[in-house]
């Protein structure tokens, strides 16, 4: 077997993809010195790690990820490639697909970090902690008093909208601080952390009751727009809207839009329809919400735990078994 890889993973993981394997049956090509051949790869494996894909957005893919695409492109014998990501959206991979290419993503390996993202937004938010946060650095003592107050998060819903490893984790945080929950997915098949569990075609239906829209979801012709001005004219005033899949998952103007008329109190985005946020979006400049840059998943800990589903990937791959968050598995 030949494996394609960054120079970074190699020097990080290398000596312990060997290890796993019987000495000799591996070869390693960075991607590095592929790319500057400029001729066609016999890599059969390739493994796209974190620091390829870096500071990269949907619209402004960075010149390692470019590299790395191009060498895969010219690897007409590759079998099988790993990626970093839990969504699998580029076309890249649709396109190594459709030569029989298997794409297996990292699903699972961020549950709990975006989970918590989720969870210390949330928190913010219905404490007013970006009130606060502003108060304080105007040096103004602001109590917010009597109907002012926070609402309490107990007896509060919650749609969490995708039930993959994220919105079930999300689902089980929830949980423990009293909100009801209602997950959302292709079927309406129950899931354990979740009081009701509806389809995607039933959400306009559940709206009215909910308190906090969560969107951890594949972009799919299923959830794309699925958050629109209709869902939040659906939501009751002072809802709040969380996103952590994909930008086009919700619209954008939309989104501004029911901030601005104060029918959506707050939001936490982490994700954009395009990406980097423009500067001039006036989403920067609004109280009521939170922005992060697209890092809700990071941690410390992230790349190893991506390194993890890749050896064991790697395993199964050598003995013929069924490859674990295989794309077109999950539709």
């Amino acid at each position: 077997m030949r494996l394609l890889l960054s120079a970074f993973a190699l020097r990080t993981w290398g000596e312990r993809i060997k290890a796993a394997l019987p000495a000799g049956e591996l070869a390693v090509v960075t991607a590095e010195e592929a790319f500057a051949a400029d001729a066609a790869c016999d890599a059969d494996i390739a493994f796209m790690t974190r620091e390829v894909t870096g500071s990269s957005s949907k619209n402004n893919p960075t010149p390692e990820l470019v590299g790395f695409d191009a060498v895969v492109r010219r690897a007409p014998g590759l079998r099988w490639l790993q990626i970093h990501p839990a969504g699998a959206e580029r076309p890249i991979y649709r396109e190594l697909r459709a030569r029989g290419v298997k794409v297996t993503t990292a699903s699972g390996a961020t549950a709990v970090t975006v989970s918590h993202s989720v969870l210390g937004a949330l928190i913010a938010i219905n404490r007013r902690f970006p009130l606060l946060a502003d108060a304080q650095r105007r040096h103004a003592w602001e109590p917010r008093l009597g109907e002012r107050s926070p609402r309490d998060l107990a007896g509060q819903c919650a749609a969490i909208v995708g039930m993959g490893p994220i919105g079930r984790n999300i689902a089980r945080l929830l949980k423990t601080l009293g909100l009801r929950t209602i997950g959302v997915r292709r079927s309406a098949e129950p899931v354990p952390a979740c009081d009701r569990t509806i389809a995607y075609g039933e959400l306009t239906s559940v709206l009215p009751q909910v308190d906090w829209l969560i969107l951890c979801c594949p972009a799919s012709p299923l959830t794309r727009g699925i958050a629109n001005a209709a869902a939040f004219a659906a939501l009751p005033k002072g809802a709040h809207l969380i996103n952590v899949s994909r930008g086009e998952i919700a619209v954008e103007q939309d989104v501004i839009a029911a901030l601005a008329s104060g029918h959506l109190a707050g939001a936490y985005l982490d994700v954009f329809e395009r990406e980097p946020l423009d500067r001039a979006s006036p989403l920067w400049d609004m109280p009521n919400v939170l922005i992060s840059p697209h890092t809700a998943s990071h941690s410390l800990g992230q790349n190893e735990a991506i390194f993890g589903i890749f050896l064991d990937n790697l395993a199964r791959f050598r003995t013929g078994q069924k490859l674990r968050n295989d794309v077109d598995d999950l539709g």
